[in-house]
């Protein structure tokens, strides 16, 4: 399933996000794709919005995994939020145990996936995020069946 969003402004962009989440389950693992700029970080500011994590997002210069505690209609959540763009190679990501996190019960949110393609077969959804203007973003979100 396939669904596409335009987004005039970063609100609107988290908005989407916040709406995203909310289909979100313990085990998912979402692929978050687009260029600098592309509005990837506020779109995870949004999902980590949407679960009432107290600590924010920071920086997107921030370390390549980042852990967020939040809730859920009363339950603990726990997200994992990696960030690919400073990793090099597969091989990196083997020494941290890269699968083993995106095999496990938690939520993650993987930005930059697209960088390593040999890790596809874990996304549960895709999130593709592109510049249109100033402000303005196109959305497009796949799920796998």
């Amino acid at each position: 399933m396939t669904q596409e969003f335009h987004s005039h402004s970063a609100d609107e962009t988290r908005k989407y996000a916040r709406e995203f989440a909310a289909g979100l389950h313990d085990g998912d693992v979402v692929s978050l794709c687009g260029d600098l700029g592309a509005g990837k970080t506020e779109f995870m500011r949004g999902i980590t919005e949407f679960f009432v994590c107290e600590e924010q997002l920071s920086s997107p210069t921030f370390p390549l995994f980042n852990i967020y505690e939040g809730t859920l209609r009363g339950e603990q959540v726990t997200l994992h939020h990696f960030d690919l763009y400073r990793i090099e190679s597969q091989k990196e990501l083997e020494a941290i145990g890269f699968d083993e996190y995106l095999s496990s019960a938690f939520l993650s949110v993987v930005e930059w996936a697209d960088r390593f393609p040999e890790y596809a077969r874990f996304y549960t959804a895709t999130v593709r995020l592109e510049r249109t203007g100033e402000e303005s973003r196109n959305i497009v979100i796949s799920k796998a069946p």
